[in-house]
């Protein structure tokens, strides 16, 4: 199978998980949101966790990339709202504030960090000591140290009208965007016990990659393939990579830490090629 039909699949049965999970729920607008925000996506960070287990032959991963998802969903729920990054519009419809109201959407969001954690503790995932370490390795990744941290810095760079310098903007998208991506990457080598080291160093350079790419759809990329509205950082005066390292140098930057991921998996040999080709995927998406 090769990467996009293998990323189809898993985004397939990561939906199917999470439609199972919300099953039954009751009848009301906050629920109707939860299943709106998980619709639709890459799946990128689902397929990490999914492929890691794969590589290293930990089965049963279903419910930690469902996990993954949900907590990527209720992140773009909150940072879609005015008070956030004031965005009307998340993969080609309109965002969940504006689609229902304000309260709706926090509560939506809400839900969906639960429900990450709630999916953690399914017993397919392994022993009581694989899902703890799974739980925990989630709240690091999504909670004060990593990816509220990135946002809150984030914020904090805004409202003081300071542009950021290259190392800020690396340790704040190291937070805000990496940190997720690189809980998703050693999911796989937490269920099978395996060490973390090669693909904690694939994720970090990914992770950043992934971001440098996400400032160059701001910059180039087509509004309509995207889903979202483009040119928000140049219009608010925020420094990104591009600004910084101008188009061509933050292409380059990207390119480089993709290979740095890719070096970082030659422990694994061939098993290891469809998360390389994810990596090269990640820096020529377009949305």
């Amino acid at each position: 199978m090769n990467f996009s039909d293998r990323l189809a699949a898993d985004a397939a049965l990561i939906q199917s998980r999470l439609d199972r999970a919300l099953a039954g729920r009751a009848d009301q607008p906050v629920i109707h949101a939860m299943r709106y925000a998980l619709l639709g996506g890459k799946r990128l960070r689902g397929f990490l966790v999914l492929e890691g287990a794969r590589m290293l032959g930990a089965g049963g991963a279903i419910s930690a990339a469902a996990a993954v998802e949900a907590l990527h969903a209720y992140s773009l729920v909150h940072d879609d709202m005015p008070c956030m990054d004031n965005d009307d519009l998340r993969r080609g419809l309109p965002t969940v504030h504006v689609k229902w109201d304000e309260a709706t959407a926090v509560l939506a969001g809400d839900a969906l960090q639960t429900l990450a954690f709630e999916l953690l503790c399914d017993p397919g995932l392994g022993s009581g000591e694989v899902r703890v370490a799974l739980v925990h390795g989630l709240a690091k990744a999504s909670g004060a140290e990593g990816m509220v941290l990135g946002q809150a810095l984030d914020i904090a760079a805004e409202t003081a009208n300071v542009p950021l310098t290259l190392e800020a903007i690396t340790a704040l998208q190291a937070g805000k965007t990496g940190a997720l991506i690189g809980f998703a990457a050693e999911a796989g080598a937490i269920m099978a016990g395996a060490d973390r080291g090669p693909l904690r160093a694939y994720a970090t350079a990914l992770g950043l990659a992934f971001q440098i790419a996400d400032d160059l759809l701001d910059v180039s990329g087509d509004a309509a393939k995207a889903g979202k509205r483009l040119h928000k950082d140049a219009e608010a005066g925020k420094a990104t990579f591009v600004s910084l390292l101008g188009l061509a140098g933050a292409r380059a930057r990207a390119v480089a830490l993709v290979e740095e991921a890719c070096d970082a998996l030659s422990p694994y040999g061939a098993r290891a090629d469809m998360l390389k080709t994810a990596a090269r995927f990640a820096i020529a998406r377009e949305s």
